[in-house]
């Protein structure tokens, strides 16, 4: 198997972790909301980190003119 393959497999591991994350963040939320809970700053903080983390991951960068 060659490198880039190998890359590639590790990306689609770590978006999928990552909108997993962003799932949960969201669904963890939600719940709360609906039983009247406060939202805790630590599921919202671990909502964004992982959803710019997704996003930085798949949107394409001028940079490297992708």
């Amino acid at each position: 198997m060659n490198t880039r393959m190998q890359t590639d497999a590790w990306i689609q591991h770590i978006a999928a972790v990552l909108a997993l994350t962003v799932i949960g963040s969201v669904a963890g939320s939600v719940v709360l909301i609906m039983i009247g809970r406060p939202m805790s700053e630590l599921l919202v903080a671990l909502g964004m980190v992982a959803a710019s983390g997704l996003a930085r991951l798949l949107l394409p960068s001028p940079l490297n003119g992708g």
